[in-house]
């Protein structure tokens, strides 16, 4: 994954975490649903995605700055839930003919493997 930051500036460390940079580029991906929601003026499903889409990544993030392995662990339970609340919505907008069959196969794959790697960190946290 490319780093959007400019060379001098710090990093933190939740941005080396390969969990977060999967969980940032699907995010990515459905804010972009989320704003073809917007323009097609389906306000709701694309303020229920903004948000479902982002505490992903915002969990993870703020997980990593976490004094314990356990607390971090539970951020990251937070974030595993938002995964399943993703795919739920994507399935509902799958269902009501807003994005394709495709599409929906298509992220929850991707939601299926970040699930997976949230899933193993936690594990490996709570050893």
């Amino acid at each position: 994954m490319a780093n959007h930051l400019p060379i001098d500036m710090s990093q933190f460390k939740f941005q080396a975490l390969e969990v977060w940079q999967l969980a940032i580029a699907i995010t990515d991906k459905l804010l972009d649903i989320a704003d073809r929601l917007s323009e097609d003026k389906k306000y709701r499903f694309a303020e229920q995605l903004n948000g479902a889409a982002l505490t992903i990544s915002n969990n993870i993030a703020e997980g990593s700055g976490s004094i314990s392995d356990k607390e971090f662990a539970h951020y990251l339970n937070i974030a595993h839930r938002s995964v399943f609340e993703n795919a739920n919505i994507l399935v509902v907008l799958e269902r009501r003919k807003i994005i394709s069959d495709n599409e929906l196969i298509y992220y929850l794959e991707e939601l299926d493997k970040l699930a997976r790697k949230l899933t193993n960190l936690r594990k490996y946290l709570l050893k």
